[in-house]
């Protein structure tokens, strides 16, 4: 199997398992992809995503080159479009998504990457868009969520010259959230941790003001985060997370 997809208590695990390829990305393993994300979106107590790659070689070293040779441009289209749409549904899964980025994420890998909630690195770990050293422009979201991520000028930076970011240059600049020497799965289900106690639906909400705030002026952004604000007050579990501010107790969220 290329993809191996397993339900741990609160989280999903996600790995890569194409090893021979350093995990590489064909177009049939994307269409796997978004299946498992539609598989993860209805799985019952899950709380966050974790995804990953097997070895300690690649994350995902991108698309499979060999694929992309000798194609029309209807067919390039719809394979970028393929890309989008299955890192689209990562993207907007109603639970967080954690990368854990061991070794390359290259091209689509780092658009994977790209795609999640947070990223969590390997000191090993080395990030990059090389597509421009092969004549092309990242297909699957890379040009548009880097820059969201760490800006225009140090996206265009990365893209332009297709360099390699190592792990602590990607940590200063805010392309992964966290840098560990440690085992990669045993930390991201710490960094779950962090979170998956919340109130689902206001972990939600909150992920959606600031990702679809990007996108808005600041006064259409401050209007969505009103309405998301109201909208969280309204749930049974701000009430509860209240009252347990008073009386000094652990909240007992519910998702409600």
């Amino acid at each position: 199997m290329s993809i191996v997809l397993d339900q741990e208590g609160p989280l999903a695990v996600l790995t890569l398992d194409r090893q021979e390829a350093l995990n590489a990305l064909s177009f049939d393993i994307l269409r796997e992809l978004g299946d498992c994300f539609d598989e993860v979106a209805v799985m019952q107590g899950v709380r966050a995503l974790l995804v990953t790659g097997a070895g300690d070689r690649a994350f995902c070293a991108g698309a499979d080159i060999k694929e992309l040779r000798q194609r029309s441009l209807v067919e390039q289209k719809r394979g970028s479009e393929l890309g989008q749409s299955v890192f689209a549904k990562l993207d907007s899964l109603p639970v967080a998504s954690i990368a854990l980025v061991n070794g390359f994420a290259f091209g689509g890998g780092m658009e994977l990457a790209l795609a999640c909630t947070l990223r969590v690195a390997s000191p090993g770990a080395r990030f990059g868009l090389p597509e421009i050293k092969l004549g092309l422009v990242p297909g699957y979201g890379g040009t548009q969520r880097l820059s969201r991520l760490v800006g225009e000028a140090r996206a265009l930076d990365i893209i332009m010259t297709g360099r390699t970011v190592g792990a602590e240059e990607a940590l200063a600049i805010g392309l992964v959230n966290r840098v560990t020497e440690g085992e990669l799965l045993a930390e991201g289900r710490a960094y779950a941790d962090e979170f998956i106690g919340y109130s689902l639906p206001v972990l939600e909400f909150t992920r959606r003001a600031v990702q679809r705030g990007g996108d808005l002026s600041l006064r259409d952004g401050l209007a969505l985060e009103a309405d998301l604000s109201t909208l969280a007050y309204q749930t049974r579990d701000a009430e509860e997370g209240m009252a347990a501010f008073e009386e000094k107790r652990p909240a007992g969220f519910k998702d409600e």
